[in-house]
């Protein structure tokens, strides 16, 4: 206050200024409150005044803990999960007063509190606790510890995956009370499997049963795992359900709404928002909601008392995370299985040969439904090969086989047809012009290529095969086919003029189509769902899927057509699939047999016979040439290491479409693959993440990046 205020003179004296008081006031203190920024001269905290902190500094020679030593005014508040900012980065020399000063400010989480430190060095304090909620418990630590090992990554680039960022409105609502055990939920289609009703009998007492589940086509699948998330929450236990896409995870929120009621679950995708999904994160965290559905980052989700893991659809590439260290949602539900001796269920309509091979190892159960019930559910596949196409008039008109047309016109008398395009970019591999089998390399067995009309070369070890000849027919001659999709609804609006043509792709994804008669074109993965189903399906262009260069394209193009047929109404409903693709070829009589697992079967045989993950496991190495050379020199590899190549990766163009994982464009970079024997995994990826982390301590300069279990080697 100033003079000019008009005192009288009888008054009291004038109180000193604002600011002196307050300093008056530090003066007098006790426990005088030191700077954030150093808290130099702060007392610290009387018990566990040290504090161990993984910083969020994802380089890989920093993978460790460090220790800070807590002030005592954070004493309170710095509890084992909660995320704090440190000073990091400070040498030894910096020490003032006995601590450790200077530094950037980062964030970190705490993991515990210790009562000494195993470093003998001056320590530097806390800088602040950034928020007192703990969101980082030791279950989640030790998962995150075990996908970093598993895929050579650090820490904290795995807790940048599993935590949220923060929101303090989110943090400052409280969450719901949570609601009692609902009562175990009625077997309801899970009675078309043969051990449907047990294995939700064996949920609802509280076992752990582990089933590869074979799902019937049509719309039940959603409801299945709601009843089967439904009978894990009767016995008291918690439930995690990852899916593919925002589509699919909208329709299991519906069925658990259906099936358990409002409130019981949170919903973890991408589109509910940042504040929103932190908020239903930490319903989660805090034991508020005891069932979790979600997308990809749903894979570590904290429930408590975790009693299943559902995985849908584990081929879909959407389950692998583009960033660091790029782990797949079905080898982290693996592994809390593992951790938290949980039940453990891997659905799909189709069937993947990871997923073959945990039966196949009698790590997991098989759950499908019997030969009768199959043939319920599936509709009549029929198939139009290259002899078909080329005595056929009206494909060569309209790229239409006459069986397609007839089915078309016979299916859009009572409702929608589907047709399947396969998109732009399937790009594909060499095949015996004869007898269609893959041209393989004879050294490593990788795929045979001939980029720019070349000479042929292998795709994995880059070996020259200038003397190819096929191994099942002997003839000398290659193929390639690439067929175009961008005017196939323009050519099928013209050749049905009176019904209305949609599309669905990747520019505009359609959820949903009415039952009425339509076309829809959609690209593999896009397919709508059609009110009452859809009365018959064209896959066209199937060449294009099977010969993509890689070593899932059967596999994958066999999932997709599977997953488009499921769409399509049972057989004795009328529903008809037209695939357009040689006969012969193992994936096409799979479909026509509906027979996903025997496929898987039969590809994991040859891929054990073959040293072909998942039998072997295998690590991509790329970079510029130089720098792969001196890593893989470096690298102490397992002595029963295979290294393959290094070969040459395609340049990317300046401007043009970049994916990740791609060299920056304009560069020249290679690739090696290094393979080992069943068993030798962990070494793999130990040996990898140490010549990485002694590259970045010495400051090699050309980047290298490591890919553990790369979804795509061609």
């Amino acid at each position: 206050m100033s003079s000019e205020n008009g005192k009288t003179q009888g008054e009291a004296a004038e109180p000193p200024e604002q600011l002196a008081l307050i300093r008056e006031t530090v003066r007098k203190a006790k426990v005088p409150r030191a700077k954030p920024r150093t808290w130099r001269g702060a007392a610290l905290a009387k018990e566990l005044p040290v504090a161990r902190v993984v910083v969020n500094k994802g380089v890989l020679h920093l993978d460790q803990y460090f220790d800070y030593a807590v002030p005592e005014e954070l004493d309170a508040v710095a509890r084992p999960g909660v995320r704090v900012r440190v000073r990091f980065g400070a040498g030894a020399h910096q020490v003032r007063d006995g601590r450790r000063e200077g530094g950037r400010l980062i964030d970190g989480f705490l993991v515990e509190r210790r009562a000494e430190s195993d470093y003998q060095g001056a320590l530097a304090a806390l800088a602040d606790v950034v928020s007192p909620e703990p969101v980082l418990s030791p279950e989640l630590l030790a998962l995150a510890r075990a996908v970093a090992d598993r895929y050579a990554g650090s820490l904290a680039d795995v807790l940048q995956l599993a935590i949220p960022p923060r929101s303090a409105r989110a943090e400052a609502k409280a969450s719901p009370e949570p609601l009692p055990p609902p009562a175990a939920p009625g077997p309801g289609s899970w009675t078309r499997y043969e051990r449907g009703p047990a294995f939700l009998d064996a949920l609802a007492g509280g076992g752990a049963p582990r089933a590869v589940w074979n799902a019937l086509p049509g719309p039940h699948w959603a409801e299945e795992l709601a009843r089967a998330v439904g009978a894990t929450l009767a016995s008291g236990r918690g439930a995690l359900v990852v899916v593919p896409d925002g589509r699919a995870a909208a329709r299991v929120d519906g069925a658990l709404k259906a099936v358990l009621g409002e409130g019981r679950h949170a919903l973890l995708t991408a589109e509910t928002g940042p504040e929103k999904r932190y908020a239903q994160w930490l319903a989660v965290r805090r034991g508020s909601v005891r069932a979790v559905v979600g997308t990809r980052a749903a894979m570590f989700a904290p429930v408590r008392d975790l009693g299943l893991v559902a995985i849908w659809d584990d081929g879909d590439g959407s389950h692998s995370e583009p960033h660091a260290p790029q782990p797949h949602a079905r080898d982290v539900l693996l592994l809390r299985a593992a951790h938290d001796r949980c039940a453990f269920l891997l659905g799909s309509t189709s069937c993947t040969v990871e997923a073959a091979q945990l039966v196949e190892t009698g790590w997991a159960k098989p759950l499908a439904a019997g030969r009768d019930q199959v043939r319920a559910a599936a509709p009549l596949v029929r198939t139009v090969g290259d002899t078909d196409l080329a005595r056929d008039e009206a494909a060569r008109a309209a790229r239409l086989p006459s069986l397609a047309w007839q089915a078309v016109r016979e299916g859009l008398k009572t409702g929608p047809v589907l047709v399947q395009v396969p998109r732009r970019g399937y790009v594909p591999r060499l095949a015996c012009q004869r007898c269609r089998t893959p041209a393989r390399c004879r050294h490593c067995a990788g795929p045979l290529e001939a980029p720019e009309q070349q000479d042929l070369r292998c795709g994995w070890c880059g070996r020259g095969a200038a003397d190819w000849h096929c191994v099942a027919c002997g003839a000398t001659r290659l193929r390639a086919q690439v067929v175009g999709a961008r005017r196939t609804a323009e050519e099928l609006g013209r050749a049905f003029p009176a019904v209305p043509v949609r599309t669905s792709g990747r520019d505009h994804v359609l959820d949903t189509v009415p039952g009425r008669p339509a076309l829809v074109v959609s690209t593999p993965g896009a397919e709508p769902v059609a009110e009452g189903g859809y009365t018959a399906a064209l896959l066209l262009d199937g060449w294009a899927m099977l010969s993509r260069p890689d070593l899932r394209a059967g596999e994958e193009a066999l999932r997709r057509w599977i997953d488009a047929a499921s769409l399509v109404r049972g057989q004795g409903e009328g529903g008809m699939v037209v695939v357009v693709a040689e006969p012969t070829l193992r994936p096409v009589q799979a479909l026509v047999r509906w027979d996903p697992v025997g496929h898987a079967q039969r590809e994991l045989a040859e891929r054990a016979e073959l040293g072909f993950p998942p039998v072997s496991r295998m690590a991509a190495v790329s970079g510029p040439p130089e720098a792969v050379e001196a890593f893989l020199a470096a690298a102490e590899l397992p002595d029963d290491a295979q290294v393959l190549g290094p070969v040459p990766l395609p340049v990317v163009r300046p401007g043009g479409p970049f994916r990740p994982g791609d060299p920056p464009p304009g560069e020249r970079w290679e690739r090696a693959l290094v393979r080992v024997p069943p068993g030798n995994g962990a070494a793999l990826a130990a040996a990898l993440k140490n010549a990485r982390a002694g590259r970045l301590a010495r400051g090699g300069g050309d980047p290298v990046r490591v890919r553990v279990d790369p979804p795509d080697i061609g």
